[in-house]
């Protein structure tokens, strides 16, 4: 098959093309260096468009997974419209490449987030539920609008709504990683809010399964099948590491860090339901997040 991926050097990105070009796949990399380092890239400005187009032209699935990162920063007036614009404009760029295309792809699998939801504290979302009002919320919502000029044109469109991915490697994980290894790790605040999380293993594979799977369309909660919160996980990164966990970091810390947007998106929470992509016959590795904690961490111990 031939896929095509934005966001292929990112965290998730990186780890989809290898997985894809490991099973034998065509892999086209849409890239934003005009200069090519590799023979399958084509360059694309999210703001302003493909210039090389039929390089698009025959492939089975997209895999949509650039923007701008969300926590690398306080959210600022400039950075929010970075943020927006990575996503909502490139998402519109691209799918409107896609709709004008002789043979366009079968099915296009994009990114969105958790966000969507705004702050639920008290029962799990699906993908029915009502999208919250703040800053972040909208502009998911924007964002999985964007990609009407492909469903327009027929090809069937998946919004993964991803919640934390969890590798050692890579993401919240690594970063936090270090603190906790000192035995200096804490919940976050009070710990009780709600955590969507899943392994980077089965957002992968979800992903694939998302694109194989041709039942499934429109928004698609990506995470773990376990409710968890914050304090959940604290106390399960800790025991996987061998490290005490009671240092707790408190509100006006990570208000005075952040900011009070993004801090209220750290702090705040939701726990979504997986039971779309359960009841699509998806199979999770990491069902339960002490496991997964104790199988990502196995090198640290």
């Amino acid at each position: 098959m031939k896929a095509i991926v934005t966001g292929s050097s990112g965290f998730i990105g990186s780890a989809l093309v290898e997985n894809l070009e490991r099973d034998g796949h065509h892999v086209v990399r849409l890239v934003r260096t005009e200069v090519a380092t590799n023979a399958n890239d084509v360059f694309w400005d999210p703001l302003t468009g493909i210039a090389n187009k039929s390089a698009l032209e025959g492939a089975g699935a997209v895999f949509h997974l650039a923007g701008e990162n969300l926590a690398d920063g306080r959210w600022t007036k400039e950075r929010k419209r970075r943020i927006r614009d990575s996503r909502v404009c490139g998402t519109r760029t691209l799918a409107t490449a896609l709709s004008g295309l002789e043979s366009p792809p079968d099915v296009m699998v994009c990114s969105s987030a958790v966000g969507i939801y705004g702050r639920n504290l008290d029962e799990p979302v699906t993908e029915s539920s009502p999208t919250g009002q703040d800053w972040l919320a909208q502009m998911c919502v924007e964002w999985e609008s964007a990609t009407d000029p492909a469903q327009d044109a027929g090809i069937r469109t998946v919004h993964m709504r991803t919640g934390i991915v969890l590798d050692p490697f890579g993401g919240m994980l690594k970063r936090i990683l270090f603190p906790f290894r000192l035995g200096l790790g804490g919940r976050l605040g009070t710990g009780t809010q709600p955590m969507s999380w899943i392994t980077l293993q089965d957002t992968i594979a979800a992903f694939r399964f998302a694109a194989e799977t041709t039942s499934l369309s429109g928004p698609v909660n990506l995470c773990a099948p376990e409710n968890s919160t914050n304090i959940n996980f604290t106390v399960a990164l800790g025991k996987a590491l061998g490290r005490p966990t009671v240092l707790p970091v408190p509100s006006i810390m990570i208000k005075v860090i952040f900011g009070s947007e993004l801090a209220a998106a750290m702090l705040g929470g939701v726990q979504m339901d997986a039971g779309k992509l359960l009841g699509s016959g998806f199979k999770f590795h990491d069902p339960y997040l002490a496991q997964a904690c104790w199988r990502l961490l196995a090198f640290s111990r």
